[in-house]
């Protein structure tokens, strides 16, 4: 069935409404570095204290959250599930949890709120896969106010009619939402200052847009449209299309990862699905020009089969997972470079075997950060049926720092902490 702006609203429930919700912090927790975990087959998020490595609460969610977002001013944490169940998450409360809930569709990926200055929290937007639209909202009570549809003629002029909306980010430059359309490998720059007046740009970039993130300094936006086998440059300062970049079979970057490469200067990295190329493009069109949006190297990873990349400004290392690598000697470890020798190969770190669980795939997924860059969390993602974990490593020394058990820790996969999250840091 298709989903009008009416069948969403029906499916909101405001928990607790805005008058009921407290008027400062009303917790000990250091917010900042509170990590959002998805428990995948539960249908639940963990957030889990980083500083004290414990639980806080195990909030109900819609089923295989696949992201959360931070809002602008750090309160907010909105997730949504692959059955497009959004959950607002009031980090204020003496015990974080729901505040408000809705049901954009029947399947969704992507969800975002408004960052640009004086729009902090006012506005979220969800993208579906079904139907093929996305869904404005007010930020605090996800009030539904506009649906888009997706439905149209691809970048090669053929109609598609459903192209699903893969990943959203949230313009800094701008009161806009960058919407990826995955079929057309179409790009809307959505302006929502003006709900009753919409204006979008669109830009032509290539089909199978999915999953990317900004480079180092918020501006340019690069994306994966992963079996063209290209990543779309999209500068959010003008609203143009800075470049699609040949890469490798599949990229799959996550957010990717920023660093200052010794020779290349600034560059932002993908590793691939298809491929063992870890690829890094040149992000710095001003004092590196002969290197902006170009391959300047390639890098060997552990192999295919990989889904995140991940630094973070204070380090020196690089992290590359392969949970999806048909090799469980390579699907249950972590590959790790020294960003400053990365011709040197990486070092191999046993997460799964450190987690110390029993049988299971023990996929070890998404390497997260904490906010003052010296931890990294990996999840150790075994079936619902299986004994799963959390595993900290300290980012100096590469040595086992904590593992976090818990028989509530089900399917834990994707991470997010709220500081890096909130300020595009990766």
């Amino acid at each position: 069935p298709e989903y009008s702006l009416a069948d969403i609203e029906k499916t909101r429930k405001e928990i607790i409404p805005v008058s009921k919700r407290p008027t400062k912090k009303m917790n000990n927790y250091n917010i900042d570095n509170i990590f959002s975990v998805t428990l995948r087959d539960s249908g639940e998020v963990a957030l889990i204290d980083g500083d004290s490595k414990k639980i806080i609460n195990i909030v109900k969610t819609g089923y295989a959250v696949h992201i959360s977002r931070i809002s602008a001013s750090g309160r907010y944490l909105y997730v949504i599930g692959r059955d497009a169940r959004i959950n607002l998450i009031d980090l204020w409360m003496e015990k974080p949890d729901n505040v408000a809930e809705i049901k954009v569709g029947l399947e969704a990926r992507s969800v975002e709120t408004s960052k640009f200055k004086g729009w902090e929290d006012k506005i979220a937007v969800a993208g579906t896969y079904w139907p093929p639209q996305y869904v404005i909202m007010d930020g605090d009570t996800l009030k539904p106010k506009k649906v888009v549809s997706t439905r149209g003629m691809t970048v090669d002029n053929e109609y598609h009619p459903e192209p699903r909306v893969a990943s959203i980010v949230a313009s800094h430059y701008k009161p806009e939402f960058v919407i990826n359309a995955k079929e057309s490998g179409k790009i809307m720059m959505v302006d929502y200052s003006d709900l009753s007046n919409l204006k979008t740009t669109t830009l032509d970039a290539a089909k199978f847009l999915h999953d990317g993130g900004f480079d180092s300094t918020g501006r340019y936006f690069l994306v994966a449209a992963n079996t063209s086998n290209k990543i779309a440059v999209v500068d959010t300062k003008e609203d143009k299309l800075a470049a699609l970049v040949d890469v490798g079979k599949i990229p799959h970057p996550g957010r990717g990862a920023n660093f200052n490469h010794p020779k290349f200067g600034p560059v932002w990295a993908t590793s691939h699905l298809g491929a063992e190329d870890i690829t890094l493009i040149g992000t710095d069109p001003v004092k590196h020009k002969a290197n902006a949006w170009k391959v300047v190297e390639v890098v060997k990873g552990q192999g295919g089969g990989s889904l995140f990349i991940k630094t973070h400004p204070k380090s020196k290392n690089l992290w590359v997972d392969t949970p999806l690598n048909p090799d469980a000697k390579n699907s249950q470890t972590i590959a790790v470079y020294d960003i400053n020798n990365l011709g040197k190969g990486y070092q191999t770190l046993p997460i799964a075997e450190w987690a110390g669980l029993g049988d299971g795939a023990k996929r070890v997924v998404q390497p997260e950060y904490n906010k003052a860059g010296d931890e990294v969390w990996f999840s150790v993602w075994s079936a619902k049926d299986k004994q799963s974990a959390i595993v900290v490593v300290d980012d100096k020394t590469r040595k086992l720092k904590a593992v976090i058990k818990d028989p509530k820790l089900i399917t834990p996969t994707g991470k997010f902490n709220v500081h890096n999250t909130q300020h595009d840091i990766y």
